[in-house]
């Protein structure tokens, strides 16, 4: 417990560090493309919960974030709301959304899982598609304000956005640390090695998957709840991209799926590397760099960039050898000689 609250005060200070960085910067689309980075680091960090952490391979990325999404939309349009509100709604309609899911999906196993939450994202986006209220299938606008006052300071609201979202994944960051020091990472862990061996154990497997389920699809719906206001205009197409997915998988496995600083190190690694070839040659290829990255990951160091350093860092042990043949006939020679316990 002592540790987490000092890793979250050293999270906020990075926060508070990077943020005067931007802003001393005096570049308005450092906090734009910031913005995108720490979006895929939150997203990467709540997918690892469920993916890297207990093992089950989400392919419903996209319709948690479409959720958040939506929710912002819907409440826009009803009753504004400030975003730090429409984070805690985003949380609750995700979270039990993925509790209900979990229920439903996680008896599956395997690709079944991950067809099933494929299919999750696919009726979800029909059902928004079909939905006028929040603009169906033609999207809806969005019109946020040019700046926003916090307790006195006079911030531009993309500036605002940059710094809701940095709180959010310092917050991810730390949660999933915490799990992966508590008992709750220890059963993620023993899921994730032989969930049938853990079952047979009395780990309580549908449980904890459940608590993964819900913490996962919170914090990735709290990742979307904010999009509304940065992009403008939201259509399903947008929200329940193939990139979120494909990105939200791709960087875990490229940092490292194990452990918490993974997700970290794939998201600033491969959204950097996105927002620069975003300026210097064309979005489209951001898909074909992500498909080439994972290949290449996967081949060649399939734990990641952790897993690849990790060996580094250890102490060298012992290595064990086996006895050799003369030592093995000495062991059965004094064996022979000593006498039996049933003499005895």
């Amino acid at each position: 417990m002592r540790s987490t609250v000092i890793f979250a005060a050293i999270a906020l200070a990075v926060v508070a560090l990077i943020f005067a960085g931007a802003r001393f910067a005096g570049n308005d689309y450092i906090f734009f493309a910031g913005y995108t980075v720490l979006q895929f680091i939150v997203l990467a960090t709540a997918w690892n919960i469920l993916g890297g952490y207990c093992g089950y391979v989400n392919f419903g990325t996209a319709a948690f974030f479409a959720l958040g999404a939506y929710a912002s939309v819907f409440f826009h349009k009803t009753y504004p709301l400030p975003i730090p509100v429409l984070l805690v709604i985003a949380a609750i309609v995700s979270g039990l959304v993925g509790l209900g899911t979990g229920y439903l999906t996680l008896r599956l196993r395997g690709a079944f899982f991950s067809i099933a939450t494929l299919a999750l994202a696919v009726v979800l986006q029909t059902f928004v598609v079909n939905w006028s209220y929040v603009g169906g299938s033609r999207g809806a606008y969005v019109i946020r304000p040019s700046d926003v006052d916090i307790l006195g300071f006079h911030l531009e609201y993309i500036q605002y956005l940059f710094l809701i979202m940095a709180l959010l994944a310092a917050a991810a960051v730390t949660i999933a640390r915490a799990i992966e020091h508590s008992k709750l990472g220890y059963g993620f862990a023993t899921i994730r090695d032989d969930e049938l061996a853990a079952e047979a154990s009395g780990v309580p497997t549908l449980r904890l998957k459940l608590v993964a389920t819900t913490l996962s699809g919170a914090l990735m719906g709290m990742a979307g709840a904010p999009f509304p206001y940065y992009i403008g205009y939201v259509e399903p197409a947008s929200t329940f991209g193939l990139g979120y997915a494909v990105n939200a998988i791709a960087m875990p496995l490229i940092g490292g799926t194990t452990t918490w600083i993974g997700p970290l190190i794939g998201s600033i690694l491969l959204g950097t590397l996105q927002q620069v070839v975003t300026v210097t040659i064309s979005s489209e290829v951001n898909l074909l760099l992500v498909g080439l990255l994972l290949v290449a990951f996967v081949i060649v160091a399939p734990r990641g960039l952790v897993g690849l350093v990790q060996p580094l860092f250890q102490r060298p042990g012992r290595t064990w050898t086996p006895p050799s043949s003369t030592s093995k006939d000495s062991a059965s020679a004094s064996a022979a000689s000593s006498p039996s316990t049933e003499s005895i």
